[in-house]
């Protein structure tokens, strides 16, 4: 049994157990009450399954949109339901609360419902405030004047971030007033049909500064041609395995390592050439990062792991990654990974920010 399969299947639906049996014991009702609470509580998480193994684009705009809020939002409530009622476990037998406290309880329902509704409030709420990093990148070599970037990670446009949202990121990007704007991958969630429907491409022209992107995992899951055709639709410069000279930046744009045979950092930037200008790196998966370094880049911008979306989540992510966060500098090259502006999944944000970066390179 592959290990990928048994955390992405075998321990949810353990999880979700955990949480059914919990709940038929804690809830004050009757047993049909029970049997229909319970009931929709694992309606939610078929639909959750059912959204990654049958897919959503054959079911109308508004349905899919619904079931994909609906079953990928259950996925992070569950966690956090699951660790309350460890939690509660733990203080039952440490004899700090009682017993009855989790058995036909109206004060234990209405506990447990209210943590679980205060925390995903604030952390809807949370998502949709985009946070403003500014930054002061210092160039090695002198420039004949500064250059003003806004960069972002991790869109994820389709069911779960529509147009309208889009629209608003437009606006907060375009009161920056950017020279560039640098996309780290994962603009398209992984529907075509998601943001074809609804005309994301024309969109991306509202911009007022010109967009250089690479490709994310996401765009792999979403197709790689159909990827390549909005992005040109979109009027974005991908770089896929290659490299922009824009003023006096060098922009080197890596294909992201779900393609096995991409180009390497060092032949990236023996394409730059000796002649090259500032060098920024985007490479959407922040892996080996000693590359960058290695190869003499100036500068690496990441995204990819959302750092976690949500705690503790993100104290895996710190474990997996040299960098799973913010800025790093390795020797003379300094990096940054974005938690990104968008999001995968549920919309919610606890102990991580969705960011735009707003970077002045001197």
């Amino acid at each position: 049994m592959k290990p990928w399969f048994l955390l992405f299947t075998l321990v949810p639906i353990a999880g979700f157990a955990y949480i059914f049996w919990h709940s038929w014991q804690i809830l004050p009702f009757p047993s049909p009450v029970k049997w229909t609470v319970v009931a929709l509580m694992a309606l939610c998480v078929v639909i959750f399954f059912c959204n990654f193994i049958f897919g959503l684009d054959s079911k109308p705009m508004n349905v899919s949109i619904a079931l994909y809020e609906i079953g990928n939002s259950t996925l992070f409530i569950g966690l956090y339901v699951i660790m309350l009622f460890i939690l509660l476990d733990i203080l039952c037998l440490i004899h700090i609360i009682p017993r009855s406290f989790l058995h036909d309880s109206w004060i234990g329902t209405l506990t447990v419902v209210g943590i679980i509704a205060a925390f995903f409030i604030y952390g809807y709420v949370h998502y949709n405030n985009k946070v403003r990093i500014p930054m002061e990148i210092r160039a090695q070599h002198p420039l004949k004047k500064p250059v003003k970037l806004v960069m972002i990670s991790d869109v994820h446009l389709g069911y779960h971030n529509r147009k309208a949202e889009l629209e608003r990121w437009i606006d907060l990007i375009n009161k920056e007033t950017p020279d560039i704007i640098l996309v780290a991958g994962d603009i398209i969630d992984g529907s075509i049909r998601a943001v074809r429907e609804q005309h994301l491409e024309e969109d991306f022209h509202k911009f007022k500064a010109p967009i250089y992107a690479i490709f994310g995992n996401h765009e792999y899951y979403t197709g790689r041609e159909e990827s390549i055709k909005f992005y040109h639709d979109a009027g974005i410069h991908l770089l896929l395995d290659s490299v922009a000279n824009v003023g006096e930046l060098t922009i080197l744009g890596r294909d992201d390592r779900t393609n096995p045979n991409r180009k390497s950092v060092a032949q990236l930037m023996k394409e730059a050439g000796p002649n090259h200008g500032f060098t920024i790196l985007l490479d959407h998966q922040p892996y080996h990062l000693e590359e960058a370094q290695k190869a003499g880049v100036d500068y690496q911008f990441s995204g990819h792991t959302h750092y976690g979306q949500v705690w503790p989540i993100s104290r895996i992510e710190d474990a997996i990654y040299e960098d799973a966060f913010g800025p790093l500098t390795k020797g003379a090259t300094q990096y940054y990974v974005s938690s990104g502006i968008g999001i995968w999944g549920g919309k919610f944000r606890i102990g991580t920010r969705s960011e735009y970066i707003v970077a002045t390179i001197k």
